[in-house]
């Protein structure tokens, strides 16, 4: 037996390198079914590309999403914009339905009116019509002085008025108009109805009366007839209900658009006596 023989560090090694030839033997089988493995990977690995695909899948899902939120909101702004627009509808509606029952309150309004003016003209027109007849019949009546009556109608016309200033106008051109005709509605300058004559006789001076009798008697101060002036107008009928008016000269007597059988005329107050007065100037 060698010397050395009993040293274990000179057997060791022998155990040793087999050893690690058996670890390699392990190590490269087990390398080698790795690389068996990585080389059949790839043939198996469609489910690693259903795995990319997701993505895909998230962004079109994303994409209906959207679309399905922008349509829901737009569904909202149609009903919101059909109850504005229905809101309008009823609100012309009503502004509609409002100006009519105006209107037609307006032209039943304007209808009565004016049933109440012709009313009254035909009112107006009857109560001359009925003077108009007196005085016919009271000049058929006294028809055996008519060479007297004429001799006072002419003397009355020829009465020169003594009044001066605005009031001398008016009773000029009162004067100037007789002999006119006698037209109802009539405001000259050839004929005249009552007031349309005393209406012009007042507007030489700058004063514009009323157009009709009834306004007239009411125009100014109520003034005795015992105190009469020239250039107070007179009225037969009750004040503000006047059916005739004409205009005082002076001395007695006054300027009237009577009837169409006489036209303007001048004749005493006897002649017709008035009602009352007014006095304007």
């Amino acid at each position: 037996m060698s010397h050395t023989a009993l040293i274990p560090s000179h057997r060791k090694p022998r155990r040793n390198a087999s050893k690690t030839a058996l670890r390699a033997g392990v190590a490269g089988g087990v390398l080698s079914t790795i690389a068996v493995a990585g080389a059949a990977g790839p043939a198996q690995a469609e489910p690693v590309t259903q795995t990319i695909e997701m993505p895909t899948i998230t962004a079109g899902l994303s994409t209906a999403v959207a679309a399905s939120a922008e349509a829901t909101q737009q569904v909202a702004l149609d009903l919101e914009t059909q109850a504005h627009e229905e809101a309008a509808a009823t609100t012309a509606a009503k502004a509609a339905k409002k100006a009519k029952a105006e209107a037609v309150r307006k032209a039943e309004a304007k209808k009565k009116a004016e049933a109440a003016a012709e009313a009254k003209a035909k009112e107006e027109a009857a109560e001359r019509a009925s003077r108009s007849a007196a005085r016919t019949t009271l000049s058929a009546s006294t028809g055996s002085s008519s060479s007297a009556s004429a001799t006072t109608s002419a003397a009355t016309t020829s009465y020169t008025s003594t009044a001066t200033g605005s009031a001398a106008s008016i009773v000029a051109f009162a004067q100037a108009q007789v002999g006119d005709a006698y037209v109802p509605g009539g405001t000259g300058p050839n004929s005249w109805d009552c007031s349309g004559l005393v209406q012009a006789a007042y507007r030489t001076v700058g004063v514009d009366l009323p157009r009709v009798s009834q306004s007239q008697s009411t125009a100014g101060t109520q003034v005795s007839l015992s105190n009469l002036q020239p250039g107070d107008i007179l009225y037969w009928g009750g004040a503000g209900s006047a059916y005739h008016v004409g205009i005082y000269v002076g001395g007695g007597q006054f300027v009237g658009a009577q009837n169409s059988s006489t036209g303007v005329v001048q004749r005493s107050l006897d002649y017709d006596m008035p009602t009352g007065a007014v006095r304007v100037l």
